[in-house]
């Protein structure tokens, strides 16, 4: 992985954790450092992003202090997402909404622009990316 896609990676990383970036903006910078995929594993703790080439780079953060709720509520977790497609919810107040809503982790699939969010038993909900 070069250097420049390295950076462009973790800063980004860094400012989204920050509540800096609006996903629109993490989406548009990631792209733009060659990255198709993400995953964000929140029972893990960690971000593992995906280049065409099959190259990886996976990045720490700290456990939740929001434990995953056992039971994944698709009603919260799209309210969560209408709050960060609006620009109103960043991704430090996203991530325990999320978690709240029983969301365990999520793919974010840049190159067909959607995210297909994951409950602890395998529950799932695709959004689509806002045209």
């Amino acid at each position: 992985m070069s250097p420049s896609t390295l950076a462009s990676i973790e800063s980004t990383f860094a400012a989204s954790n920050a509540g800096k970036l609006s996903f629109g903006q993490v989406i548009g910078q990631l792209a733009a450092a060659g990255v198709e995929a993400y995953h964000m594993d929140y029972r893990a703790a960690r971000a593992t992003y995906y280049l065409p080439n099959g190259e990886t780079h996976t990045l720490g953060f700290e456990l939740p202090i929001t434990p995953v709720a056992p039971d994944f509520n698709a009603e919260a977790m799209v309210a969560a997402i209408r709050g960060a497609q609006a620009g109103t919810v960043k991704y430090p107040e996203f991530k325990p909404l999320s978690q709240a809503a029983g969301c365990a982790s999520y793919t974010v699939w840049i190159a067909s622009r959607h995210v297909t969010y994951y409950g602890r038993k395998g529950e799932m909900h695709v959004e689509r990316f806002p045209d």
